[in-house]
Parts: C-alpha cells; structure tokens; sequence
C-alpha cells in the first residue's frame, strides 16, 4: 500500500512497477554499454569509484522521499525526449569512436525510461539524484592524462619540499623522487586521482543530502578537489620515508591502505569547513531537505 498523500496525487504501484519494467528493458537495450561501464570499473581502479554511484543515487532519493508526496506523475513527455537524446547519443557514440557518448547515451537512456512513467515534476525535485548517475561514466583515458600529468608533477614538488623542509634529504628528476637510494615514481597510484573523483563524489552525497544552502553546497564540491590534492600531499611525505627507509612490503601496505583512510580525513576537512563557517555565524543550513 501507498501512503495516502502518494496516492492522492495520482501514484498507485503500477507506476513503480512500470518504472521498475522500464528502466530493465532500458539498461537492456544498451546492455553493451552498461557491461563495458562495469569492465572498466572492475580493471581501472581510477574508475573504481562508479561502483559508490548507485548508493549515492538511492541515499539521494530516500533523503527525498518525502517529495514524492509534492509530485505528480505528469510531464511525461519528457521522458521519451531524454531516452531519444540518450539513445541517439549512444548511437553515435559506438559507430564513430567517442566512448564517453556512447556510455553516457547509455545513462540518458535509463533517465529517460525513469521519467517516462515518474514524470516531469520527479525529475525536477528529485534532479540530484538523476545527476549523480553522470558519474557513472568513465573518464577518458586522454582527459585523464591532461589531469593526471599536472597532477603528478605538483605532488612530486610539493613532496619533495615538504620532505627537505623536515630535514630529509631528497632528489627528484621529473615525477621521480630519490631517497636513500631508493627512487619512487609518482605515477596514477600516487598523484592523487583516484582520492579526488571518490571524495567528489562523496561530497556531492554530503552536499545535497544535508539541507544546505546553495553556497554551502557549491563550497562543499569545489573544494573537494583541493582537499584531496592536500591531503595525498599529506600522505606521500610518510610513503616517501617508508620506501626509503623501511621493508618494501611495508611501505606498500601503507600506501595501499592510506588512500581510504585519507579519504575520510579529507571529508572530516570538509565538515570543518562548515563548522568554521558555523562558528563565524554565516549560515550554511537551510530547512528541512523534503521542503527546501
């Protein structure tokens, strides 16, 4: 059974069912796509974090479930627009080689089954959750390069002064770092991407699953990738130290786990952004999230 105030506006489960129908014939229909987002999220850890986006997404709704009883299942042209954007998108990215249009034909694809059922007025209150799916799809290995290289050049400078600074002596040639004798590359495993798209991502379920006002939220995400780049700074100084000075297998332990962990130390930072902002009596909250 439907609450009463769902069913007063229209809904009954076979609105549910029908979404639940659509959006399977959907994914099917672009399986291809769908299995290829997987593959690469299984064999490229740079991509490992699509596999938080489906919590993220249904922690989105359920923050905002109590909107459902504001909507109505009308609109529903809008849907079949997006699934023929989607399906469009996806087609023309297979057959000439663009696979980010193709993957994220594949993610329209299933927004528009969705809304073709769900209706305008759900998409519309419900849009962080749709848009949260977009990080479904995989970065291309060529954008990821132009930020990686960067990347990894300023963390091997900065890693480097820092050590200096604590009296360590240390060379660097490039994205190479030298310390006992032991040279240590800052490569895609060290430069920090992996840490910023997860806590991106994960300041973005922070960001619109907490009743925040809109600039709260705008520093919340923009700051995330800052966040990051300092905290992997952070991380390297100790990892540099231990390949230099420790058994191989433990330094490897250390920069295998490390990267979790400084990933919630770099939310706890973003927390104590707000409550700076808190504490200098600028509002960052607003009211309750199903009403905002």
């Amino acid at each position: 059974m439907l609450p009463r105030s769902w069913r007063r506006n229209g809904w009954s489960p076979w609105h549910l069912v029908a979404a639940a129908v659509l959006a399977a014939l959907a994914v099917g229909a672009s399986f291809n796509a769908w299995a290829d987002i997987m593959r690469i999220g299984v064999i490229d850890e740079e991509s490992s974090h699509i596999f938080l986006v489906p919590i993220v997404a249904a922690w989105l709704v359920w923050v905002r479930r109590a909107r459902i009883s504001q909507c109505r299942p009308v609109g529903l042209a809008v849907g079949p627009l997006i699934l023929a954007l989607g399906w469009f998108l996806s087609w023309y990215g297979y057959h000439n080689g663009y696979q980010s249009l193709w993957h994220g034909g594949a993610v329209l694809t299933l927004i528009g089954a969705l809304c073709s059922v769900l209706g305008r007025e759900v998409l519309v209150r419900f849009l962080p959750a749709f848009l949260v799916l977009g990080f479904l799809v995989p970065i291309p290995g060529i954008m990821r390069q132009q930020i990686a290289i960067p990347l990894q050049t300023a963390t091997a400078q900065i890693t480097q002064d820092l050590v200096e600074l604590g009296g360590a002596s240390i060379d660097r040639t490039g994205n190479l770092l030298r310390i006992n004798g032991v040279d240590v590359a800052v490569a895609e495993a060290c430069n920090g991407m992996r840490m910023v798209f997860a806590l991106v991502l994960v300041s973005y379920a922070f960001a619109f699953g907490t009743p925040l006002r809109w600039y709260a939220r705008g520093l919340v995400i923009v700051a995330s990738p800052l966040v990051a780049l300092v905290v992997n700074v952070i991380r390297m100084m100790p990892t540099v130290w231990l390949y230099g000075y420790s058994p191989q297998h433990v330094a490897d332990a250390f920069h295998d786990w490390s990267g979790w962990i400084m990933l919630g130390i770099a939310f706890l930072l973003l927390m104590a952004i707000l409550q700076i902002l808190r504490w200098a009596m600028i509002p960052v909250t607003r009211y309750t999230l199903a009403q905002d």
